[in-house]
Order: C-alpha cells, then sequence, then structure tokens
C-alpha cells in the first residue's frame, strides 16, 4: 500500500540550496489501491505481452511484474473477447495471487469495448488519434471550422458513455496521446507537432469535464526524445494556464532494447521528472517486460525520488587506488544488493574517500596498503585487513540493527 512520503529535513537543517526535487502539484487519482499524484510516490507501470484471451499466460505475466514492484499493469484489449477475458483474469488473480490494478489499452471505435472493459478493470486507456478514427482524404487541403467541431462533436458524443461509466465507478482514465497516431484533423490543423498533441489532449479533457469527470492521467509519448520533451512541458504549461492539475504518465515510445533503449528513456523520462514534472512512469523497452522495471526504479532512485535499493556511491578507480575497485565494489554489491534505503561507498584512498562519501551510511576506503578503513557516516570505525573488509562492513550493518537476511 502506498504512504504518503515525509518530509525529511527541517528549516533548521534545510541547506541554503534546493536538493530535492520540488514536484508539479497535481490531482490524487485513485487505480485500484494505487494513487497517481497527489503528492504520491512516482509510480511504476509496464504491460505484459501476453494475449489477454491467454488467460493462465495473462495472470501470471501480471503476477510477474507485480511481484518486482510493477504497481500497475496493463494489457490489450482489442476485441470484445478480450474485455470479457478480462473478468476471467480479475477473478483468478484474486484467488490465486492478488488484486493487482490493471489498465486496458481500447483502440479504433473501441466504444462497446471500453465499456465492456471499465466493468471488470480500475482504469482504462484511450488514444484520441484512434478512438474515433477518421477516414483519411487523400485529396483534402484542409479542415474547415464547421468539418473540424463536427467531428468533435461526435467524439463527445462517442466519449460520453465511457466518461459517465468511469465516473459514476469510481474509475480512472488514461488520455494517451501518441506523436506517430495523431488524428489527421489534428495534423491539418496544428501540424505534426507537440501543439497538436497537447490540444489533442485537451479535447478530450475538456469532455471529460464537461461531464464532471476528473479522475484522469494524460500522456503524450513520442519515439523521439525532443519531441516527447516539449510536448510534456506544454502539456503542463497549458494545463498550469487552464487551472488544471491532472497527473502526467511518462514514457519515450518504442524506445528500443539494449543499453541504448535505457539511454533513451532515461533520457526523456529523467529529464522531466527532474523539473518536476511526472507521476507514472513506464519505460517501453523491446525486451521482455520486466527488465523494464529495474530501469525505472533505477531513474527515480539516481533522483531521489524513491528509495528502493541500496545507492552505491564508488570512485572510478586511479593510480591511488590500494585495491582492486571494481571487484570489491562487485564483492560489496554481492554481499548488500538486498537491503533498502542504504547508501554504501567504496572508495579507493584517502585522499578523497571520506569527503566524497561524507553524505553514506557506510564506507568502505582504501586507507593504507591491505588494510581496508569502515566508516559510518563520517567516523571511522575500525581499520580491518582487506581480504575480512565485506564480512566486518556487515557486522557493521547488523551491530546497527540495520541488517536483514537475504531471502
Amino acid at each position: 500500500m502506498q504512504t504518503l512520503p515525509t518530509p525529511t529535513t527541517s528549516a533548521s537543517t534545510t541547506p541554503a540550496f534546493e536538493t530535492t526535487i520540488k514536484r508539479r502539484e497535481t490531482r490524487p487519482v485513485r487505480v485500484g489501491d494505487v494513487t497517481i499524484g497527489g503528492g504520491y510516490p512516482v509510480v511504476v507501470q509496464s504491460m505484459i505481452n501476453e494475449d489477454t484471451l491467454d488467460i493462465a499466460g495473462s495472470v501470471a505475466g501480471i503476477r510477474r511484474l507485480h511481484e518486482i514492484g510493477c504497481e500497475i499493469v496493463r494489457v490489450t484489449v482489442p476485441s470484445m473477447a478480450h474485455a470479457k477475458a478480462l473478468a476471467e483474469i480479475k477473478q483468478k488473480l484474486k484467488q490465486t495471487y492478488q488484486d493487482v490494478p490493471i489498465v486496458a489499452d481500447v483502440h479504433h471505435n473501441g466504444m462497446k469495448i471500453a465499456l465492456e472493459v471499465a466493468k471488470h478493470i480500475e482504469k482504462v486507456r484511450i488514444n484520441p488519434g484512434l478512438y474515433v478514427f477518421e477516414k483519411p482524404e487523400l485529396n483534402r487541403t484542409e479542415y474547415t471550422t464547421s468539418e473540424f467541431d463536427e467531428i468533435g462533436d461526435k467524439i463527445a458524443e462517442t466519449l460520453k458513455p465511457l466518461v459517465v461509466s468511469l465516473r459514476d465507478q469510481g474509475k480512472a482514465m488514461r488520455i494517451g496521446v501518441n506523436h506517430g497516431s495523431l488524428a489527421e484533423r489534428m495534423l491539418f490543423t496544428y501540424g505534426d507537432t507537440p501543439e497538436g498533441m497537447v490540444e489533442s489532449a485537451l479535447e478530450f479533457i475538456r469532455i471529460c469535464e464537461s461531464l464532471d469527470f476528473h479522475n484522469i492521467v494524460i500522456s503524450l509519448k513520442a519515439s523521439r526524445v525532443p519531441v516527447m520533451l516539449a510536448a510534456y512541458r506544454l502539456m503542463a504549461q497549458r494545463m498550469d494556464d487552464e487551472g488544471m492539475d491532472y497527473p502526467l504518465h511518462l514514457g519515450v515510445t518504442e524506445a528500443g532494447d539494449g543499453e541504448y533503449g535505457r539511454i533513451k528513456s532515461t533520457a526523456g523520462i529523467a529529464t522531466l521528472l527532474a523539473d518536476g514534472i511526472g507521476d507514472t512512469i513506464r519505460v517501453s523497452l523491446t525486451e521482455a517486460p520486466e527488465k523494464e522495471i529495474p530501469v525505472c526504479y533505477s531513474i527515480l532512485q539516481a533522483l531521489g525520488l524513491r528509495k528502493t535499493m541500496v545507492e552505491y556511491v564508488a570512485c572510478p578507480s586511479c593510480g591511488r587506488t590500494l585495491f582492486n575497485l571494481e571487484e570489491v565494489l562487485h564483492k560489496v554489491r554481492e554481499a548488500t544488493n538486498h537491503l533498502t534505503g542504504l547508501d554504501i561507498a567504496v572508495m579507493g584512498c584517502i585522499v578523497n574517500g571520506p569527503g566524497e562519501m561524507a553524505d553514506a551510511d557506510y564506507g568502505y576506503v582504501g586507507k593504507t596498503p591491505g588494510f581496508i578503513s569502515l566508516y559510518r557516516g563520517r567516523e571511522e570505525i575500525k581499520k580491518v585487513p582487506e581480504d575480512k573488509g565485506v564480512e566486518e562492513l556487515i557486522n557493521l550493518i547488523k551491530a546497527d540493527e540495520r541488517w536483514v537476511e537475504p531471502s
């Protein structure tokens, strides 16, 4: 269960410069037992790649993700049969594991599918560019105001039953704009631009607000990081200008795989989070969904937004280093990476060690050849033989009653 973050500094201890990220204030949006926005920790999401008609496979996929920290799981719902399968998926999750907040993707004239989905799960994601599909006219050169408004009225009419259903059930909607699937009339009016993405989202937000529905999360994803950054920043500005406070779901869509996919996702997501923009994130990798979760938590940990693992501080090594730093860091990590909430520094020499690791809970420093100095914060506790360093570090953590045995 989520808890609101608690302040860790008082007026007397706050430094002269701000060292924490000030997040944009947003309304809380409930998705099952998870809250997005409202000052709650940034929520981690992912998506299973099993066919939703595969009940057992979907249940297993959702469980695998949830067990490693995915707080909301998305599934795809391309047909009415898939929508009805969600009822059995939810039932089996409750019977064999636990209830997990689920969001369902609905595309392409999906009103009936969305209404069925809304009966069974906590959140529905719609794509404004596809929800009311417009067949392109090859010879079109513009959209007149009347044509633009006529389609807008059709969208409002089509969206209303879903909005009312979600509103009356206390459930949520994600208005998920994708740069690659903007509606034709948005492309003609605003171009293939972040502005077009923002206007597309605002149109759907206003429909929801006209029906007194505010349990909304917004995303504006793109496969190119500069477009994604521009769209989210403009969206935040427009919402601020219009008095809207909806949470934002961040992601770089189709980021790819491997090292570059992770770097690309981090470049987009972390940049916005550092600006205080974003309440929930998904890293989209062309890999098993389980590979996305560690990247999400690493981004959040690096920014100080969530602490879910040990933070390791280690120097890059140089000619002054008194032991094999890479090997020792590996040993320290292997022995302690099951812990949470600790900062552990591994420093190769005394020149920079104590100063650079001053904020760490524990320090492992090469001070003299063949010996390791162990620190608690800034205080040197003891000097031990190098071959006993990791063992004695563990003993120090145990003495402070901050050790738990690995499961």
